[in-house]
């Protein structure tokens, strides 16, 4: 079997949304096809994994479609710029893997998790994701949000009353008046307003959900090592299952600086690419639990074995979701397969119409549980309404 061409599809989203997903559906000569997704659809570069993916296609046009390894290899090597690493090029390259993952799990009739070795799990814990920008509301905006103490409880009261244990929330990101603080807001040190406000939330959000919920800290790499003490330490007594993103992952003795200097677990991930970049976190042991984007880190095939890896040292997973609903269905399939999983992230953008309707099924949990989709493949397709409203460029 093998490959034909390459559709590479850019998803039209509403504005204000803050997410521009695009999609690879590879074809093969079989009438076969699979779906992957880059998932670098926040912030800027998306347009940029667009071009690359038209780029890499005449590299794998005529290849056996079950050769994910061989394919790998060959992006990252013949690729030249793959190897000094980056986002842009590995959202390319993870898009590519996974649509291959999906053509081999149909061309055998079994989902992905399968071919990872079986289910470890039944049904995965799933948390909800960045309250701190409401839940339940079925918008996501993410430059509005209100900074009164009463929306945090609010947001956390819904997401419990729909069954979640555990909840994420980035405490820093507005101010009391609403506004969204800057990077040289969070850097440094942290105002005493700054720390009043976010202690007066996270001591809301511990009242509100009780003893028996999950608190997830997100900071967003907002904060570096300094700032990220003094609020870890803050933070400490209101028993925070791990603080997110503390830090900018490019220097992982900076995340060891801080895991010296707090009792709260840590985690980062989305922001780092293949088993290079996840290895020297998990040699200093600064973290607790790692975040990979299978959509940006390299794929099913790079995924597996980072999380092979950090088994070996104990190190938990969450795989970090922000995209498409693609992004969902290939997270649900490996976090199924792994032994090391902890928890599921569920954002609040996956519980929107906008993005529920780019895809033809819809996967939400139940009590805070996911079931473990059993289509063949990865499980999802995109929706004729997203076909029809999608930029699409055919290589071949």
């Amino acid at each position: 079997m093998k490959i034909a061409s390459l559709d590479v599809i850019a998803l039209e989203k509403e504005k204000g949304c803050g997410s521009r997903p695009v999609i690879v559906r590879i074809n093969t000569d079989e009438g076969i096809y699979g779906y992957g997704e880059a998932a670098i659809a926040i912030g800027c570069g998306s347009t940029a994994a667009y071009e690359l993916l038209k780029d890499m296609g005449p590299m794998i046009i005529g290849m056996d479609a079950m050769a994910h390894e061989v394919i790998w290899e060959k992006l990252y090597k013949q690729s030249f710029w793959a190897q000094g690493n980056g986002a842009v090029f590995f959202s390319a390259i993870s898009a590519i893997d996974i649509a291959l993952w999906d053509i081999k799990g149909k061309a055998l009739g079994v989902p992905v998790y399968q071919l990872l070795g079986g289910k470890q799990r039944d049904r995965l814990r799933a948390y909800a994701s960045q309250l701190q920008f409401g839940w339940g509301t079925d918008e996501f905006n993410p430059g509005a949000s209100r900074g009164d103490v009463d929306f945090y409880r609010e947001a956390c009261q819904k997401a419990m009353d729909q069954g979640y244990d555990a909840v994420k929330i980035n405490f820093l990101r507005f101010d009391r008046d609403g506004k969204m603080l800057s990077y040289l807001d969070t850097t440094g040190h942290l105002s005493r307003q700054a720390m009043h406000t976010a202690e007066e939330r996270i001591a809301a959000v511990r009242e509100t959900v009780g003893p028996d919920v999950d608190i997830i800290i997100e900071n967003h790499a907002m904060t570096d090592a300094n700032t990220a003490v003094q609020f870890a330490r803050m933070a400490s007594r209101y028993d925070i299952m791990f603080l997110e993103e503390g830090c900018t992952p490019l220097n992982p003795q900076v995340m060891r600086r801080i895991a010296d200097n707090t009792d709260i677990p840590l985690a980062t991930g989305e922001r780092t690419y293949t088993r290079w970049g996840f290895l020297p976190f998990l040699e200093n042991g600064s973290l607790s639990v790692i975040q990979p984007d299978i959509g940006n880190c390299g794929g099913i095939t790079e995924c597996k074995k980072i999380c092979d890896m950090a088994h070996v040292y104990d190190v938990g997973v969450q795989t970090h979701v922000c995209s498409s609903p693609i992004s969902v269905a290939v997270s649900l399939q490996l976090e199924a397969a792994i032994p090391n999983f902890v928890i599921h992230e569920h954002h609040i953008a996956n519980t929107t119409a906008v993005t529920i309707n780019e895809c033809v099924h819809n996967y939400q949990p139940v009590n805070g549980y996911f079931e473990i989709p059993d289509l063949p493949g990865i499980g999802q397709e995109l929706s004729d309404y997203a076909l029809k409203h999608a930029r699409i460029e055919t290589v071949r």
